[in-house]
């Protein structure tokens, strides 16, 4: 694994943590924004994977 997808997955915990937290405190819109981030991140990664 190379570090810019090591970094990456880094970064992904981070957000799971962080939509964790909205969740708890019910911040839909918070849990939606991130939602999108970690999608475009998925695919990100996935690019860089190949």
């Amino acid at each position: 694994m190379n570090l810019s997808v090591r970094k990456a997955s880094l970064q992904v915990d981070d957000y799971l943590d962080l939509l964790n937290l909205a969740t708890r405190l019910g911040d839909v819109k918070w849990q939606k924004e991130i939602l999108r981030k970690l999608e475009y991140m998925r695919h990100t990664v996935a690019e860089m994977k190949y």
